[in-house]
């Protein structure tokens, strides 16, 4: 019995001859006999096939699967319904956008006279050269002469169809149009009557006569591609002469086909701002050019001025010597003076009008006019010439008042505020003025200016009479001719101290 007990454990301790390894020798190194094979038998795995169609229809037919399915539907519905409703809640009650006022392509942009086109580009045929640099300045016009034949106080030798040989030729003038018209540049044709003589007008008795001539003129030029013709003294023309005949060539001229519309442009010098607004509503000028600016030298005079006249902001063109047919240097005596004026011009409601070399601060000489300077990218003279340090620095003053007109320019062209917004007076002093520019949701700008010698804080603040309107106690300066105000820092606006000579522009938000 023992004996077998002990038979039967040795054959348990032993392995199946199926799970011994095969070796070359018989016998594995654990014991196990040669030719053991361990075998894996899977378990059999059931894959879910899902309800047939007649199970699945049998189930959602079921009380419970209808009351979900009609519960999730209404949900969906009040959702949808309830999404659109907020929709419409958010449109009704958001700000309406003020309509955009009508604009014209004069309103757009700054004007450019250049009225001796000698001393521009030595005669018509170099402006064409010039388009490129003065495109660059973002210019919608260009303002050229007068530059007919005539002689001084001679009505006799008027001949407003007739360009000065000396000037130029109708060819020249030809190309300038086509080559400005591919640009996005207009031109004003300034007929002047007697502009080398002691009046526009020649006399008083002569105006009637003289009106028909430009009138006649002003449709040939008109026909050969000019947009806009320009005379000289409005108020005499308006009160003496019959005025509507030249307005009727020049809206006689616009055609349903031609989007731009034609058109005049007068000047107006020594009349003040109710007499100004008078002519603008009377006359039937599209743009009147006037010399407040130059005639008026004081901040509150400057400042009721525009009180008076922002409502007409535009049919009214600004110009500091523009008027005169001077340059901007003549009325401003350094190159931060010409920046401050810059600084006004551009942001004031209306259209700037500027004469050529206004936008380098080019001086006058003496009462001629000053020979434009070009080529301000290269310097101006070899090392250790004569002079030559002289001239490195006025090259980069004009190149660094360049950039500062064109920085304006670019910011009326693309701000609502500074195109066409609402004007509310902030202060005024004997030598200092500021102002806001705002329109309806768009970011707001003041503008601030010192022209006095001596540092002065403005007291800003707005009418109380201006509703719905009111300043932040910060803002940030956007551009600035004072160097201890940097662009993008902020400043307080019950503080605000400007040093002699400087101007800045102040920029902040819409908060609806």
């Amino acid at each position: 019995m023992t004996a077998e007990v002990d038979m039967k454990d040795v054959e348990l301790n032993e392995l199946d001859p199926e799970k011994q390894p095969m070796t070359a020798d018989g016998q594995a190194v654990s014991g196990e006999k040669n030719g053991g094979v361990k075998v894996k038998i899977p378990t059999e795995e059931v894959a879910f096939t899902g309800l047939s169609k007649e199970e699945l229809m049998k189930v959602a037919g079921t009380p419970g699967w209808v009351r979900t399915r009609w519960v999730l539907l209404i949900l969906f519905w009040l959702g949808w319904v309830g999404m659109l409703a907020g929709a419409i809640a958010i449109i009704v009650k958001a700000p309406r956008c003020k309509p955009i006022p009508e604009m014209n392509w004069w309103n757009e942009g700054p004007l450019y006279q250049i009225s001796d086109v000698e001393a521009f580009s030595e005669g018509l045929a170099g402006i064409e050269q010039k388009l490129d640099s003065v495109n660059q300045l973002k210019v919608k016009a260009l303002v050229l002469g007068p530059f007919h034949t005539v002689q001084a106080d001679q009505p006799s030798t008027l001949n407003l169809k007739q360009i000065d040989p000396t000037q130029g030729s109708e060819k020249d003038l030809i190309t300038v149009l086509e080559k400005a018209r591919k640009k996005g540049i207009s031109v004003v044709l300034d007929l002047t009557p007697n502009y080398p003589g002691a009046s526009p007008w020649f006399g008083t008795s002569d105006i009637n006569n003289v009106l028909d001539h430009v009138q006649e003129a002003a449709e040939y030029w008109l026909k050969l591609g000019v947009d806009g013709i320009k005379i000289a003294d409005l108020t005499t023309a308006s009160n003496t002469g019959d005025l509507s005949r030249l307005l009727a060539v020049v809206k006689g001229n616009d055609t349903d086909g031609d989007a731009k519309k034609k058109m005049l442009m007068g000047v107006a010098q020594g009349v003040s701002a109710a007499e100004l607004s008078q002519l603008v509503n009377t006359t039937g000028a599209d743009l009147v050019l006037s010399d407040l600016l130059s005639a008026k030298g004081q901040g509150g005079e400057r400042i009721n001025a525009l009180n008076i006249l922002h409502s007409d902001q535009r049919s009214l063109a600004w110009g500091l010597g523009a008027a005169q047919g001077d340059q901007l240097s003549k009325r401003a005596a350094s190159q931060a003076l010409i920046r401050l004026y810059q600084l006004l011009l551009f942001t004031m409601p209306g259209t700037p009008v500027f004469s050529y070399g206004d936008e380098i601060g080019l001086q006058m000489d003496g009462e001629k006019s000053p020979k434009m300077v070009w080529n301000l990218e290269e310097d101006p003279a070899a090392e250790g010439a004569p002079g030559n340090e002289t001239a490195e620095a006025q090259r980069k003053e004009y190149v660094g008042v360049r950039k500062w007109f064109r920085s304006l320019s670019d910011l009326r062209g693309k701000e609502r505020s500074l195109l066409y917004g609402d004007y509310y007076t902030l202060q005024s002093s004997v030598s200092s003025l500021a102002f806001l520019r705002l329109w309806d949701q768009s970011e707001r700008y003041v503008t601030a200016v010192n022209w006095g010698d001596a540092p002065e804080t403005l007291q800003l603040a707005v009418a109380p009479t201006a509703e719905k309107v009111e300043l932040p106690k910060m803002a940030t300066v956007k551009m600035s001719t004072d160097p201890e105000m940097e662009a993008d820092s902020t400043v307080e606006l019950d503080k605000l101290t400007l040093g002699p000579g400087q101007g800045v522009l102040l920029q902040f938000p819409y908060n609806g």
